[in-house]
C-alpha cells in the first residue's frame, strides 16, 4: 500500500510539475526572473536617458521560457516578436548581449546597434532577425519551415513563429496559417494574448475574442488554449505542439492567455485605458511572482535559494549593465555596410561575360524560360513559384493536358521538368508569396517568386520594403535574403486598362538594399536574369508584358553562362549632338523616334542609352554620353512627375551642370491611369511621336 501511495504521489508530482526534475524547474524561474530584472533594469536606463527605447516582456515570462526549453536551440528556427525576451534567454542569448542591443553597441549580435532593442537576432542560435512591422514574420515562418521540409523531407526541424494578439489581426497571419495548413508544415504559431494590442482590447481585434476558437476549423491544425502565466501548463502545452509538428503531422497554434503589467512600451501609460481592478486582477497572476510561490509551496526550494537566486540574477545583469556601457557604439562610418552583400558583386566584372550565340532566335519569354531550366539544372535550390506558375498542380493529369505554365507561359514546362517540389503554384496571396520567399531565401535556397502583375505587388510591399530590402542590413549581416521577385509591368497592350498597364518601378527604385533590373530584350533578360539568379542579394526582375513575344528584340540563346553586370547600361544607337536615356518598352520607341528625326534633320545625331538595370543604375556611361553631347532627354512609361527621371535629371543638373548646352527635358505617361480604350491608352502613354517632337524640341534649343 505504502508503494502504491508513492507511486501515486510521484506521478501526482510529475503531472503537477509537467516532467520536469526540480534543476528544471529552478532553471525556468531563473530565466523568468532574468528576463524580468532586464526589463526594470532597461526601464531605469531609459528615464536615466542612457538607452533610447524600451519595450517590456514582463507578463509573459511563462509561456516563453517554456516554449524555448521545448524548443531545440540551434537546431530549430524562431522568429521571435518583441515582447519575447525570455523566449530569447532560455535560447543562449545572454542578458550581456540583450544590454549591448539596449545600449545600441557596435558588437550587439541583433543588430550591431542599428534596430531599437527588443528586435531580436541571433544568427548562432537561429533567431531569425526581427522587425517592428506586426505580423510580417508569420509568412516568412511559413517559407523558413517550407526550407527545413524541402532540405529534410523527413527530420524533426520545427520552426516557431511568436506574436501577440492583435497581429493576428494582419493578413499575412491568415495567409500563413492556411499555406502552413495546405502543406502540412512544422510550424508553431506562438500568440501571447495578453488582452491588448497597445489599448486596443482583444474584443476588437479578434471576432468572437478568442483567436483559438477563430481558427479552430483549419484542418490539420493543432490548437490549444493555455493559461500562459502558469509554467507547467505551458510547458505541457508547448511539449504537445512541439512533437505535434515533429512527428509531421501539421502545424500547431498555441493561444497562451498571459498579462502586461508593464505598459506596452514606455511611450505609453496603460493606467489611462485600463481600470485598477483590471490592473490588480493582472498583478494576482504575474508569473514571477505566482511561480516562485509555487515552487516554495511544493518544496522545490525555498525562501533562501529565492533570495540567493534573485541575489545572482541582480548581480548578473549590473554586470552586464557596466559591461554593455563600456562597450564601443556603432561606428558613422559604417552605415552602408551591410546593404548589399560583401561576397558577391553582381555589378563586377565577375559578371561581364561574351555571349556564345546559338540557335535560332528566341523571344523574351523564351529565352527568360530557357535561363530558369538552365539555372535550376545547375542549382537545385532554385524554387520556382506564385499564381499559376505550374503546369498543372493535379499532377496525375499532366499526361493528359498540356500545362498553363504562368499567365505568359514564362514558367511552362518547369514542373514537368524539375517536379512539384520545385515549380509550383501559390495561393492567392502576394504577401504570403513574397514573405515565403523571404522565409525560403534566409534557409539559403533560391526562391523566384512571381507576382502576376505588377498591378498587384502592392499587397506586398510590407514584405518588400521592410523585409526583404533591410534582412542583411538591420541584422548587421548575420541574416539575408536573396530571393527574385519576377514581375510582369508595362503598357502598351491594347485592353490592359488601370489594373494590367501600370508602371511604377521608381516606387521600388527608392529602396535601399533592392537590386532592380528592367531588361529590355530576349538577349539581355537572359543575361541579367542569370546574374540575378547567381547573385547573393534581393532583386525585383520586372519584365515588360509587351515585349515578351516581339519579334524586334529577339535573340539567340547567349549561352548557359552568359550573364551582364547590373549598372552597366548599352549604347544601342552611338550619336553626338542629344542624349536619349531610357529603358523598358521605349529603348525601342526611342530608336524609332531617332530614326525620325535623323531623316528629317540629317545633320542630327542622337544616342540612345539603355539602362538595363535600374538599382544600381549606370551613371557612368550617362556622365561620359552628357560630356559628348550637352544635350539630354530622359524618357520613361510611367507617369512623368516623381517619376525615375527625375532623380537622373537632378543628378546631371547637379553635377553636369557646366556640360550642358539645353534643359534637361523629361519624357513620361500623363500623370493619370492607364486606361482600356486603345485610342485613350495611347494619350496617356508616350508614343514615338511625343519622343520625336522632345527631340527636336531639344536639338533646335
Amino acid at each position: 500500500m505504502a508503494t502504491q501511495t508513492t507511486n501515486r504521489q510521484q506521478a501526482s508530482a510529475a503531472e503537477r510539475f509537467a516532467g520536469l526534475d526540480p534543476d528544471q524547474l529552478i532553471r525556468a524561474f531563473r530565466i523568468m526572473h532574468t528576463a524580468r530584472r532586464l526589463d526594470d533594469r532597461e526601464i531605469t536606463l531609459k528615464r536615466q536617458n542612457r538607452i533610447y527605447f524600451q519595450i517590456s516582456g514582463a507578463g509573459h515570462e511563462a509561456i516563453q521560457v517554456a516554449a524555448g526549453m521545448v524548443l531545440r536551440s540551434g537546431h530549430d528556427w524562431i522568429y521571435p516578436y518583441y515582447r519575447d525576451r525570455a523566449l530569447c534567454l532560455t535560447l543562449g542569448v545572454t542578458p550581456y548581449e540583450m544590454l549591448q542591443q539596449a545600449a545600441g553597441a557596435a558588437e550587439d549580435p541583433a543588430s550591431g546597434g542599428r534596430q531599437m532593442p527588443s528586435h531580436w537576432g541571433h544568427r548562432r542560435l537561429n533567431i531569425v532577425s526581427s522587425s517592428s512591422p506586426t505580423g510580417t514574420q508569420f509568412a516568412q515562418a511559413a517559407g523558413c519551415a517550407e526550407a527545413s521540409r524541402y532540405r529534410d523531407p523527413a527530420g524533426d526541424e520545427i520552426t516557431l513563429v511568436a506574436s501577440g494578439e492583435g497581429a493576428t489581426s494582419e493578413g499575412e497571419f491568415w495567409e500563413a496559417l492556411n499555406i502552413s495548413c495546405l502543406k502540412r508544415l512544422p510550424l508553431i504559431f506562438l500568440i501571447e494574448d495578453n488582452g491588448y494590442a497597445i489599448s486596443v482590447p482583444v474584443e476588437v481585434q479578434t471576432a468572437g475574442g478568442s483567436i483559438s476558437k477563430l481558427v479552430s476549423g483549419f484542418p490539420m491544425l493543432d490548437v490549444q488554449e493555455v493559461d500562459g502565466t502558469d509554467f507547467p501548463a505551458s510547458y505541457r502545452a508547448m511539449q504537445r505542439a512541439a512533437a505535434y509538428c515533429r512527428e509531421g503531422r501539421g502545424p500547431a497554434l498555441v493561444h497562451a492567455h498571459c498579462i502586461r503589467p508593464y505598459s506596452h512600451s514606455l511611450s505609453d501609460d496603460e493606467s489611462v485605458y485600463k481600470t485598477p481592478a483590471e490592473r490588480a486582477a493582472e498583478a494576482g497572476r504575474d508569473p514571477d511572482i505566482v511561480f516562485p510561490k509555487f515552487l516554495i509551496d511544493e518544496g522545490v526550494m525555498d525562501r533562501h535559494m529565492l533570495q540567493n537566486i534573485a541575489h545572482e540574477v541582480d548581480e548578473e545583469v549590473n554586470q552586464a549593465t557596466q559591461q554593455a556601457f563600456r562597450d564601443e557604439p556603432p561606428a558613422p562610418g559604417a552605415a552602408l555596410r551591410h546593404l548589399y552583400s560583401e561576397t558577391i558583386d553582381p555589378a563586377s566584372d565577375e559578371f561581364a561575360s561574351a555571349p556564345h550565340f546559338h540557335g535560332a532566335p528566341m523571344t523574351m519569354v523564351d529565352l527568360i524560360n530557357a535561363t530558369l531550366r538552365e539555372e535550376m539544372r545547375r542549382n537545385p535550390d532554385i524554387l520556382v513559384f506564385g499564381e499559376d506558375v505550374a503546369d498543372c498542380t493535379r499532377e496525375q493529369n499532366l499526361a493528359e493536358v498540356k500545362g498553363k505554365g504562368g499567365v505568359f507561359k514564362v514558367t511552362h514546362g518547369l514542373q514537368g521538368e524539375f517536379g512539384g517540389r520545385r515549380a509550383f503554384n501559390a495561393p492567392l496571396a502576394e504577401a504570403a508569396i513574397v514573405g515565403r520567399a523571404i522565409g525560403m531565401a534566409t534557409r539559403g535556397l533560391k526562391p523566384v517568386a512571381e507576382i502576376q502583375f505588377f498591378d498587384y505587388i502592392w499587397p506586398a510591399m510590407m514584405q518588400i520594403r521592410d523585409e526583404l530590402a533591410t534582412l542583411r542590413w538591420r541584422s548587421n549581416g548575420n541574416f539575408s535574403c536573396p530571393a527574385i521577385l519576377r514581375v510582369p509591368i508595362g503598357g502598351y497592350l491594347n485592353g490592359g486598362a488601370i489594373y494590367h498597364s501600370q508602371c511604377g518601378e521608381v516606387a521600388f527604385t527608392h529602396i535601399p538594399g533592392l537590386r532592380v533590373a528592367m531588361p529590355s530584350n530576349a538577349a539581355d533578360a537572359c543575361g541579367l536574369l542569370r546574374t540575378a539568379l547567381r547573385a547573393d542579394d534581393p532583386v525585383l526582375f520586372l519584365e515588360h508584358k509587351r515585349l515578351y513575344r516581339e519579334t524586334y528584340n529577339r535573340s539567340p540563346d547567349p549561352g548557359q553562362d552568359y550573364t551582364i553586370p547590373f549598372g552597366r547600361a548599352k549604347v544601342v544607337k552611338p550619336g553626338q549632338g542629344l542624349t536619349v536615356i531610357t529603358y523598358g518598352a521605349l529603348v525601342q520607341k526611342s530608336l524609332l523616334a531617332a530614326t525620325q528625326v535623323e531623316r528629317r534633320n540629317p545633320l542630327a545625331s542622337i544616342e540612345i542609352i539603355d539602362l538595363r538595370t535600374l538599382a544600381p543604375y549606370d551613371w557612368q556611361a550617362i556622365g561620359t554620353s552628357v560630356e559628348k553631347t550637352g544635350r539630354v532627354m530622359i524618357a520613361h512609361e510611367d507617369c512623368v512627375s516623381w517619376g525615375y527621371g527625375a532623380e537622373i535629371a537632378a543628378r546631371i543638373a547637379d553635377e553636369l551642370f557646366d556640360r550642358l548646352d539645353a534643359p534637361v527635358r523629361r519624357v513620361g505617361a500623363l500623370d493619370t491611369w492607364v486606361g482600356y480604350h486603345p485610342r485613350l491608352e495611347a494619350a496617356i502613354l508616350p508614343q514615338t511621336e511625343h519622343l520625336a517632337a522632345e527631340m527636336e524640341r531639344l536639338l533646335a534649343y
